[in-house]
């Protein structure tokens, strides 16, 4: 079956193909299945917004099972936020160095127990038939005071999951240690329960 990712991002694609490996399921990113969707997200939860972009997409390919999700950080001091801005948190879509820059900005002088955050992925997948599955996954930890680490992408270096005991981001640690626990790890694991039981 093909299954088309709303998304061309490699990080997400990457993971999602190891977590959902069906033995008769294909994989195809947006540009690979030669599709261009980009559907305003102005849902005020992370599954309205999965389920604009799962839907903007099966409208242009119906015979093909969907998969789209949503996902960002959400601190308690700042009361949730970035939350569904967190791709754009700094104003420009994407821009990781800003997004992280202004999150240390707005985190400055606080103390660490008040540094509380985790991060949510929900996703959601329809089949060719129009049948939908949503599943939601987060990852507890703290907010850093200095970016650590070269993998991952986003707010990875400064995100110390509390699994980890504060000793390590999610950018100081392989991308299989990170899908061991991480949000859309935990989103996709429970996808894949629901697909599996059907």
């Amino acid at each position: 079956m093909r299954v088309i990712i709303a998304s061309n991002n490699a990080h997400k694609v990457s993971e999602i193909e190891n977590a959902l490996s069906f033995p008769d399921w294909t994989f195809q990113t947006l540009k690979e299945a030669g599709l261009q969707s980009d559907p305003a997200e102005d849902a005020d939860s992370f599954e309205g917004n999965a389920r604009i972009k799962a839907q903007a997409v099966r409208a242009l390919a119906p015979d093909a099972a969907v998969l789209a999700d949503d996902s960002g950080l959400e601190v308690d001091y700042l009361q949730g936020a970035p939350g569904v801005y967190s791709s754009r948190y700094a104003g420009e879509d994407g821009n990781d160095e800003a997004n992280n820059a202004k999150l240390l900005s707005e985190l400055a002088g606080v103390p660490d127990e008040q540094r509380t955050a985790r991060f949510v992925c929900t996703l959601v997948y329809i089949s060719p038939e129009g049948d939908e599955l949503v599943a939601r996954g987060t990852v507890e930890g703290k907010i850093g005071y200095e970016e650590r680490g070269q993998e991952g992408f986003g707010y990875d270096p400064l995100f110390s999951p509390d699994a980890f005991g504060g000793e390590k981001t999610f950018a100081e640690v392989s991308q299989a240690e990170k899908s061991s626990l991480s949000h859309r790890g935990n989103a996709l694991r429970v996808l894949r329960d629901k697909i599996s039981s059907l």
